[in-house]
């Protein structure tokens, strides 16, 4: 095998030529120059308005999912809360039945004033744990009866008070966030 060099016309050995991966095209070579979008073929009327369609069909879609998941986030979150308020509902309505006793105790123990203390604190302090998640204790005293709320255990007649009037609260009532926790249960005025 000999060694030769060949030149071709423009000057370019060979060699250079076999390699023209890393040389720049020539510039009159079919391809080359700047794009022109002018020679670009413009669709059919027929098919843009088909492309438009789609594109709205698309919008339409992602619109939807957008909004149904956003739903389903605002559905998730009340179904979460719920959750949580039905957890502290069994553990407040197991925990009430301590607190009337407690009650009965700071009667029962009229007259022992370190007793009484002590209860009071223990109650007291029950009672500010179950604010903190949104159970609140109320008495109706004075008010008018209200089934949803009160629980008649007895109806007597009552000279000071209008018929169907709570006039003294036996056991009262657990609200938790609004809601009857349970009623309280009361005497109503005959």
């Amino acid at each position: 095998m000999t060694d030769e060099i060949r030149t071709t016309p423009e000057g370019v050995t060979a060699e250079e030529e076999d390699f023209s991966a890393a040389a720049p095209p020539h510039p009159a070579a079919p391809g080359t120059g700047e794009t022109s979008f002018g020679d670009a073929e413009v669709p059919a009327a027929s098919d843009l308005t088909t492309v438009r369609s789609e594109r709205d069909d698309y919008l339409a879609l992602a619109q939807r999912t957008q909004a149904d998941f956003e739903n389903y986030r605002k559905r998730m979150a009340r179904e979460n809360a719920m959750a949580i308020d039905r957890g502290m509902s069994k553990l407040a309505k197991e925990l009430l039945p301590a607190l009337d006793h407690l009650e009965l105790a700071i009667t029962a123990a009229a007259g022992h004033e370190d007793v009484v203390k002590g209860f009071a604190m223990v109650r007291d302090e029950m009672h500010a744990a179950l604010g903190r998640v949104g159970i609140h204790s109320f008495s109706p005293q004075g008010e008018v009866f209200d089934p949803n709320e009160h629980e008649a255990m007895v109806s007597q007649p009552a000279e000071d008070a209008e018929p169907g009037t709570v006039i003294m609260v036996y056991q009262s009532g657990y609200r938790i966030n609004g809601m009857v926790l349970r009623p309280a249960r009361v005497v109503v005025a005959a």
